[in-house]
């Protein structure tokens, strides 16, 4: 049977499928046992939390495993592509079965330009000329709304942000119209308002072409908005699956439920108003060099405001919750009051001394006193090192007086704090989860007792469940430790769970700040309203993206 031939059946079927890395007593069962259908022209969406096995599920649809065994059968318009030889597989990946991976900085390969690789798909699976297909290419970058796209066709993948390498990996993905498409986390690292317009894309161009869309994501508000059917995967198992509406409003698997009510909660202590100001900017500026082309660059040379005068405190005890865009200069600002950045103008006072006119020694004990939790645990865990040498680093430093039986018995505390025992004392960050990871990176702060914590997107890359123990971890040491946190993120229901106040960027500028209730139900200014619209407050995500799609596309 063709590939492109229609069937009266599901467009795909999985049939009692399971997934088996290794043998005998080593042996990994990452899928136990899934069946799911999926219909020409459909949307499903498979959900559950690292490790339940979303993506091994997709990735064995296309045969991407490497050393897998696999059990059941994959049935793609009647044929078992378990029982198809290499080659044909090959035919079908790109051309009927498509799939946009989670992180396309990776995915894409970074020697060739984005319209190169969308040219060789298309050359591969269709045997267009190089004309052809560079046009092709070129209409199809211009569909993901990539704007001028006859230059952005010649980019390399880092020249791109975010959004863009995703409509390119998007593009890339549809080149051949196929009728099944794996969407593996599309938008898990992305804004709010990109995210609504990459869905929005999603949408529009299923429905333009009338395929189905398989979306893997731990993202229970894109699936609401995004997906007809559901099904919720648990330790490789499927243990729901249904209509959307009725998953969501009558969960019926105590895990399902779990998930659905893993939102983040509000739990803030009032701030006391004595509570003094430990950290404060005024007509803070950063600039970066920008060169100029001819002559006048060398006698002018331009710059690159990034941050323009911002002005904050931080009493003790507060947490100021920071939101914008990606290129909004959350991470500069933040860089800058750790003074890991020189600044332009304007001044940063700790405690009421000015960070820039510090001496190295005092700059040191600032070390000590402002700490950050970076976004990537595990870009910022040294794998070389032990849990036990990450955690007590910072008192080899600022405590070598200090005995190793003395330090260890404070990393052994510090670790019982957040939640990990002494048994991860010897082991390695890679043998962690994410969560695990990120209680470990609190801890490596914590064990100097900071008064300041810098936390910069801390949960953005966790699951649902796993994001909301970390917050209600970070809530509980700030009461115990009256512990000031300044939050970075664009996730503005980790804002309103954890913040008294916010503060919102835009383009180096904070257009609104407040406290964080009023902002929330009642912005001034419009782009705060935009952020709040995309993150699904006032109004049902669903409505939000059939009208990013509808004005996207006016009829006509």
């Amino acid at each position: 049977m063709s590939a492109r031939s229609q069937s009266d059946g599901p467009l795909l079927r999985l049939d009692h499928l399971s997934v088996r890395f290794g043998d005998g007593a080593q042996a990994t069962h990452a899928v136990r046992d899934v069946s799911l259908e999926i219909r020409a022209g459909e949307r499903f969406a498979l959900v559950g939390e690292s490790g339940s096995g979303k993506t091994v599920t997709a990735l064995s649809i296309n045969r991407l495993l490497q050393d897998a065994h696999y059990g059941g059968r994959v049935l793609y318009d009647g044929q078992d592509l378990l029982a198809l030889d290499e080659r044909a597989v090959r035919r079908l990946r790109g051309a009927d079965i498509a799939m946009v991976f989670q992180e396309p900085m990776t995915a894409l390969n970074p020697l060739y330009s984005v319209g190169n690789q969308i040219v060789e798909t298309l050359q591969l699976h269709e045997a267009l000329d190089a004309r052809t297909a560079t046009e092709r290419a070129i209409a199809l970058l211009e569909r993901t709304g990539i704007t001028e796209a006859g230059r952005r066709f010649h980019s390399f993948p880092h020249q791109l942000s975010g959004g863009q390498r995703q409509r390119a990996m998007i593009a890339m993905a549809l080149a051949c119209r196929p009728r099944l498409l794996l969407a593996d986390e599309p938008t898990t690292a992305l804004d709010v308002t990109i995210r609504l317009q990459i869905m929005a894309l999603l949408r529009d161009l299923q429905e333009e072409f009338g395929m189905a869309v398989m979306l893997i994501t731990h993202d229970l508000n894109l699936v609401r908005a995004f997906a007809q059917r559901v099904g919720v995967m648990e330790k490789g198992v499927l243990v729901e699956s249904g209509e959307t509406a009725a998953i969501f409003n009558d969960p019926q698997h105590p895990y399902t439920r779990k998930l659905i009510d893993s939102r983040p909660q509000r739990d803030v202590l009032p701030l006391l108003p004595i509570a003094p100001v430990l950290l404060e900017a005024r007509d803070l500026q950063v600039a970066y060099p920008k060169p100029r082309s001819g002559f006048a660059g060398w006698l002018r040379p331009d710059q690159f405001v990034a941050v323009r005068d911002v002005a904050l405190t931080l009493r003790e005890g507060e947490t100021l919750g920071i939101v914008g865009e990606s290129g909004s200069g959350k991470t500069t600002l933040a860089q800058a009051l750790l003074a890991l950045q020189p600044i332009a103008g304007g001044d940063i006072r700790f405690l009421g001394q000015s960070v820039p006119a510090m001496p190295r020694t005092a700059r040191r004990d600032l070390r000590r006193r402002m700490q950050v939790v970076f976004q990537d645990p595990y870009g910022s865990l040294s794998p070389r090192m032990t849990i036990e040498q990450i955690v007590g680093e910072g008192l080899a430093l600022h405590h070598p007086a200090l005995s190793p039986e003395e330090r260890r018995k404070q990393v052994i505390a510090t670790l019982r704090e957040v939640g990990i025992d002494r048994t991860a004392l010897e082991r390695y960050p890679h043998e962690f989860s994410g969560g695990q990871r990120q209680r470990i990176a609190i801890a490596r702060v914590l064990i100097l007792r900071p008064q300041v914590l810098v936390l910069d997107e801390p949960t953005s890359a966790l699951d649902v469940s796993i994001q909301q123990q970390v917050l209600a971890l970070l809530g509980s040491l700030q009461r115990k430790y009256n512990l000031s946190y300044l939050l970075i993120s664009h996730d503005l229901a980790v804002i309103r769970a954890m913040s008294h106040r916010v503060m919102v960027m835009r383009e180096g500028e904070v257009v609104e700040q407040g406290e964080v209730e009023q902002v929330m139900r009642a912005p001034t200014h419009a782009y705060t309203r935009r952020l709040l619209e995309a993150a699904h407050f006032g109004e049902a995500v669903s409505e939000l993206v059939t009208r990013v799609a509808d004005e996207a596309n006016p009829p006509g």
